[in-house]
């Protein structure tokens, strides 16, 4: 199948001037610094991190920014790039209690257009001296199928020590996936790699040297909350990400390199490189960083500056044609273990969120039900030499474990015919198709599904993994290294992409390679229980 061509995207020349600002932050790493913005007091507020905007729906949806000192969150939206007759919105007071970022939530927004923004930063002293605007533009859902809907996804971002390198123009599938024009961009999952030091160089194994852009809280594993913040910070460093920012807006969740490898709650590390070995107290923290520094609709205040609930799992509806279902498979599982128990209500999901799942997946009417998952489903993921990471164990058997909570959400969904789920994931830094087929499986009670595999985004490249005969995986396609931590110079980076059809509300997804390359198409028809 050809490709479609990519929507227009207006606005573009008023996010490009926007992104100048930015640009500066690249030759600019000691900005990473923790303490800089209590001490530039002169001059005027400015945001050199860019702006960003997440959880887009058809009529809200929230947006990001960090100033360089004290200030006051202005943002102004209009229908056009000259901003004639904006809607202005009074933002939080920026300060360190969240590191000088802040999101602003947006409402009663029109469907189905697209909506330019800018954000001004003001002196709270003295209003009248702002700071330049820096723009931004996203597009709200259609209230009808309107012109289809189309995303992209993927995560794993500055992995086993390859963060920013100068010499290859630093993240560059971020511009490939902004060529695409996609309405959001959905990073399932480590977002940050906190256990995960940047060396200024790294020698590969043929003699060339991979350069790093370095700072201060990237030389250790992330244990204070001022080091969280860091991590978060490292990635906006880069042009690309900071111009893709200002123009896709995200849907974000969280895996285990938020926190380090392989987490689980109530772990106590055995790892010379930490002194704060509580796991949970090292998760809290890393959670309070991300909710300063993504929009995140669950983790942002709420109307009249009250909280939300704190959590990372929600849906984010885009109109009549697709609801996503994001799912924190790191903050409620039982401890890693040889996953062999045959009776498992915590599991990897929680009871709460597999009843929330449950529950939100039958009150859905959207004609497609994306499964944000941070794990995949059948491949198998070990954590030393008896323990799993994931939901599959090697035994292909009747469910077990966490596999469990699996199978009932599979019979719940083909009971309640429940139509047009897909699971999408990263996690395994390789990119693949999977087709879970009833009739292959030793559990059968399900309809079949497709899962799609794509990352990383800019890290280390590892093997393929075996997968686990329970709810009966077909591996339709791979690409994978034949060695662990293959650098991005030496292998591929993936994204995936995701295209649903206005008219027809087929759905077709494609999997890429940097440079934009397709590896594999696949179009599923709407309609039908499970996919």
């Amino acid at each position: 199948m050809s490709d479609r061509l990519p929507r227009s995207a207006p606005g573009r020349r008023s996010v490009l001037r926007g992104s100048v600002a930015a640009s500066a932050a690249v030759a600019l790493p000691a900005l990473g610094g923790a303490a800089a913005p209590a001490l530039a007091r002169s001059g005027r507020p400015g945001a050199d991190w860019g702006v960003q905007a997440g959880d887009i729906t058809a009529h809200s949806g929230l947006v990001w920014v960090r100033s360089d000192r004290p200030a006051r969150m202005i943002v102004e939206t209009s229908a056009t790039e000259s901003f004639a007759r904006p809607t202005t919105w009074r933002g939080p007071l920026l300060g360190p209690g969240t590191d000088f970022a802040g999101t602003t939530r947006l409402r009663g927004l029109p469907a189905g257009e697209q909506i330019h923004y800018r954000v001004v930063l003001a002196d709270p002293d003295d209003p009248r001296r702002t700071g330049r605007p820096v723009t931004g533009t996203f597009r709200t859902a259609e209230r009808g199928r309107g012109k289809g809907a189309r995303f992209v996804w993927s995560g794993d971002i500055a992995g086993q020590g390859w963060g920013i390198n100068p010499d290859l123009g630093g993240y560059r599938l971020f511009e490939d996936m902004r060529r695409l024009d996609p309405d959001f961009f959905l990073c399932s999952g480590d977002t940050i790699y906190a256990d995960g030091p940047i060396e200024p160089s790294v020698t590969l194994p043929d003699g060339r040297v991979w350069r790093n852009v370095t700072t201060d809280e990237k030389a250790k594993v992330a244990e204070t909350l001022a080091e969280f913040r860091g991590n978060f910070r490292y990635n906006l460093l880069d042009e690309n990400l900071r111009r893709f920012n200002a123009q896709v807006p995200g849907i974000v969740q969280w895996d285990d390199h938020e926190v380090c490898n392989n987490w689980y709650p109530g772990e106590i590390l055995d790892d010379d490189r930490y002194t704060v070995k509580d796991v949970d107290v090292l998760a809290a923290r890393s959670l309070r960083a991300f909710s300063e520094y993504f929009p995140v609709s669950s983790l942002s205040p709420g109307k009249g500056g009250q909280d939300t609930d704190g959590r990372m799992y929600r849906v984010v509806r885009h109109g009549p044609l697709l609801d996503v279902f994001v799912l924190d498979m790191r903050t409620y599982r039982n401890a890693n273990s040889p996953g062999r128990q045959t009776d498992d209500p915590q599991g990897i999901l929680g009871a709460r969120q597999l009843d929330w799942l449950k529950r939100e997946l039958s009150r859905s009417r959207a004609v497609w039900k994306v499964i944000a998952s941070d794990m995949p489903l059948g491949l198998v993921v070990p954590d030393g030499d008896t323990d799993f990471e994931a939901v599959a164990q090697g035994d292909p058997g009747e469910p077990l474990g966490r596999e469990l909570q699996i199978a009932e959400l599979l019979r719940h969904i083909k009971r309640r015919r429940i139509t047009g789920t897909l699971w999408l994931t990263t996690d395994v830094h390789y990119t693949s198709a999977q087709y879970y087929d009833p009739e292959r499986a030793a559990f059968q009670d399900f309809e079949p599904f497709w899962e799609f595999v794509s990352g990383p985004l800019a890290a280390g490249g590892f093997q393929a993994l075996k997968l686990d005969g329970t709810f009966g995986p077909q591996q339709k396609f791979i690409k994978a290294p034949d060695r662990a931590n293959t650098s991005p110079m030496e292998t591929p980076q993936y994204f995936g992409e995701v295209d649903i059809d206005g008219s027809s509300g087929e759905l077709t997804v494609r999997l890429r390679q940097d440079g934009g390359e397709v590896l594999f198409s696949k179009t599923l028809e709407p309609g039908r229980v499970g996919q």
